[in-house]
C-alpha cells in the first residue's frame, strides 16, 4: 500500500509542479516583456544621449576650426598689407625709371599700350613692317 501511496504522491506532486510552472510562465511572460521594453527604452535613451553629445562635440570642433581659420585669414591679410606697404615705401619714381631703362636695354620686346586722351590705346599696326625679316600676310580677293 505504501508504494501505491508514494506513486500517487509523486504523480500529484508532479502535476502540481507542472501547474505551478505553467502559472509561472503565464505570469512571467508579460512581466518579462515589460522588463524587456524598459531595458530597450533605457538603451535607446543612452544611444540618443551619446548621439547628442557627439553632435555637440562636432559642432564645438567646427566652431574652433572656423575661429582658427578666421584668425589665420586675419594674419595672412595683415602680413600681405605689411608687405605691400614695404614695397610701396621702397619704390620711388627714380627706381621705377631705372627698371624701365634696364628693360629697354635687355632687348625685351614686350609692347606696352598707354591710353590716349580719348581712352583708346595707341596701336602699332605698322610695327611688324619695320622689322627686317618679317612679312605681313596680304588678304586675298
Amino acid at each position: 500500500m505504501r508504494s501505491n501511496f508514494s506513486g500517487l504522491f509523486v504523480g500529484s506532486f508532479t502535476a502540481w509542479m507542472l501547474i505551478a510552472l505553467i502559472a509561472g510562465v503565464l505570469y512571467g511572460c508579460p512581466q518579462y516583456r515589460v522588463y524587456q521594453q524598459r531595458m530597450e527604452g533605457e538603451a535607446e535613451l543612452q544611444r540618443a544621449t551619446a548621439n547628442r553629445q557627439i553632435k555637440t562635440l562636432e559642432a564645438k570642433a567646427e566652431k574652433e576650426s572656423a575661429l582658427f581659420k578666421g584668425e589665420a585669414e586675419v594674419i595672412r591679410a595683415t602680413k600681405a598689407a605689411e608687405a605691400t606697404n614695404i614695397i610701396k615705401s621702397s619704390l620711388s619714381e627714380e627706381y621705377l625709371r631705372y627698371l624701365w631703362i634696364q628693360g629697354l636695354h635687355s632687348g625685351n620686346n614686350d609692347v606696352i599700350y598707354l591710353p590716349t586722351e580719348a581712352g583708346l590705346p595707341i596701336l602699332e599696326a605698322n610695327r611688324t613692317r619695320n622689322r627686317p625679316g618679317t612679312t605681313v600676310p596680304v588678304p586675298s580677293k
